[in-house]
């Protein structure tokens, strides 16, 4: 039975709204019930309700509604290194991570809000050296599927393209002349796409979400195996 879902609540908006005005702990301590009633908690039931849906095209990447090491990104910024010393995240986000995924690397499903916009996605974001070239090789050697996939009618219709920070020259070991040299040159693979964020609190965003997974899926599978990893489970 698949878990339903009718929306996040309208609070969440204005949660992240406020959070924006008073980033600081005093002021998420005081309205973190807030945060696990309008946030934390309906992001775990909206989790849920995809995972029920991928496991129908997807069944390899993980739906985990645990508020803490599952699907579900942290709010808490790591300011460590950054001269941006908020202390939260201004947005909420989770991310369906391949089985054999272990980080935010990972081949996943994406999907953020913010009060301006929500963010659906997939692909591979800033993947070690190695991950990239097999994606590379696997573009060079399956040309016309890579070729295929990105100039679908059921990509164009909810993406704009394939995108990705490149690189200003071709990689090493490439054809600088290839005919995808501009996606060769890509440090991320990713497909994304925004929606009003007025949807999100409406059940009508978890199916809009699936429909928008399952047009990634084909550059999924791509990507997928080319890092000779299973896109679907044998079960």
């Amino acid at each position: 039975m698949t878990n339903k879902f009718n929306g996040f609540p309208p609070d969440l908006i204005k949660f992240l709204k406020e959070l924006a005005k008073n980033n600081n702990r005093e002021w998420f301590h005081e309205n973190k019930p807030r945060y696990i009633s309008s946030v934390a908690d309906p992001m775990s039931d909206f989790i849920m309700a995809m995972g029920d849906r991928l496991d129908k095209y997807a069944d390899c990447f993980v739906a985990d509604p645990r508020r803490h090491g599952g699907s579900m990104f942290r709010i808490y910024r790591d300011t460590r290194f950054s001269k941006d010393k908020r202390p939260y995240k201004e947005h909420i986000a989770c991310h369906f991570r391949h089985s054999a995924g272990k980080d935010a690397h990972a081949p996943g499903f994406y999907m953020h809000i913010e009060p301006t916009e929500a963010l659906i996605g997939a692909g591979v974001w800033m993947p070690p050296n190695d991950v990239l070239f097999k994606i590379r090789t696997a573009i060079v050697e399956k040309d016309k599927q890579w070729e295929k996939i990105t100039k679908s009618k059921t990509l164009k219709k909810y993406f704009s393209g394939v995108e990705g920070d490149g690189l200003k020259r071709p990689p090493r070991s490439f054809d600088p002349e290839h005919r995808f040299i501009e996606d060769l040159k890509r440090k991320s693979f990713f497909i994304s796409r925004t929606v009003d964020p007025d949807m999100v609190l409406t059940s009508e965003f978890v199916t809009e979400v699936n429909k928008t997974y399952k047009a990634a899926a084909p550059l999924m599978e791509f990507l997928t195996k080319s890092l000779d990893l299973p896109f679907h489970s044998q079960k």
